[in-house]
């Protein structure tokens, strides 16, 4: 478990293709641990994970894990998880509605799935979306600003409001990376940690988790976790050792009441224990472990 950089990987944009790790995967969670909750597990319907891995097969990386939304749940399970917070995205207007019921019949076959909705912000009855959603039994929303959004426009803003009204946190993709070509906009442009400060000023009452410990910005997420209690940040993809970045350990041991353990499956390059592993491998006192590894998800989502 060594933190060397991803060969062809260049800092601040995605080359045309990362490689795959091929490193060995444990058959279930180690013995000792706390529960286990993944904060961050994509699932969608069919049709639209083969054309998520057909992105990521091009311009990403390539996937270990094709499994489709109930074989990724139950690779989980088996595999001692807990609970999974399933997510997914809409990459367009008029899709959230339809991915909202996929999860929550998701859900309804399996309690050990935690449902996440969806909604494109600005489109036409956003609110309805969200409060239908929340209505079903959705634990929150995830967003995601690579779809051309930025974390501080005004049409964010009914999102925000419906989230905190409600009680239920949102999962927002916020920070700049990746950046690559093959986006339809610039999210170095889009996604910055001032833009998110912004968000927490002016809504002190949202709930707002923040994927991938902020990656690139994570020096600076670091100073607004010390600010802002509603704030949580998730270890997706950014303790892996995978890209060319030191991993902002110190941002972890900072506030560990504020981490989340994600891991992007089953969207992964590499094992999907290998993050779990390595945070289970530091010295840390067990209850700030319990924290990352489950509690803290357990609190907000539950």
């Amino acid at each position: 478990m060594t933190d060397e950089p991803v060969p062809g990987c260049t800092c601040g944009a995605l080359p045309t293709k990362l490689q795959a790790l091929g490193d060995p995967e444990g058959a279930r969670l180690p013995d000792g641990l706390p529960p286990v909750w993944d904060a961050h597990v994509h699932v969608f319907p069919d049709r639209l994970f083969n054309a998520v891995w057909a992105w990521f097969e091009e311009h990403g990386w390539p996937i270990r894990y094709k499994l489709y939304a109930r074989e990724t749940v139950r690779f989980q399970l088996d595999r001692g998880v807990e609970r999974v917070v399933a997510l997914h995205y809409a990459h367009k207007a008029g899709m959230a509605r339809a991915l909202n019921t996929f999860v929550a019949e998701l859900a309804a076959e399996e309690p050990a799935v935690v449902p996440m909705a969806t909604v494109f912000p600005g489109e036409p009855g956003a609110r309805a979306i969200l409060a239908d959603a929340f209505a079903a039994g959705h634990r929150g929303v995830k967003l995601h600003c690579h779809e051309c959004f930025a974390p501080d426009e005004s049409r964010m803003v009914e999102v925000y409001e419906a989230c905190a009204a409600a009680g239920r946190p949102l999962v927002m993709h916020a920070g700049r990376e990746p950046k690559s070509p093959a986006y339809k906009c610039d999210p170095h442009a889009l996604c910055s940690v001032d833009r998110v400060e912004r968000v927490l000023r002016d809504h002190p009452k949202l709930k707002l988790v923040v994927p991938h410990l902020g990656f690139d910005e994570t020096a600076a997420y670091l100073h607004l976790l010390e600010r802002f209690d509603n704030l949580w940040l998730d270890t997706t993809m950014a303790v892996a050792g995978y890209f060319p970045h030191p991993v902002p350990w110190d941002l972890v041991d900072a506030r560990p009441d504020r981490i989340l353990y994600g891991t992007d499956f089953p969207n992964l390059p590499y094992a999907w224990d290998r993050e779990l592993l390595r945070l289970a491998a530091r010295a840390v006192p067990p209850a700030d472990l319990e924290r990352v590894l489950g509690g803290n998800a357990k609190s907000l989502f539950a």
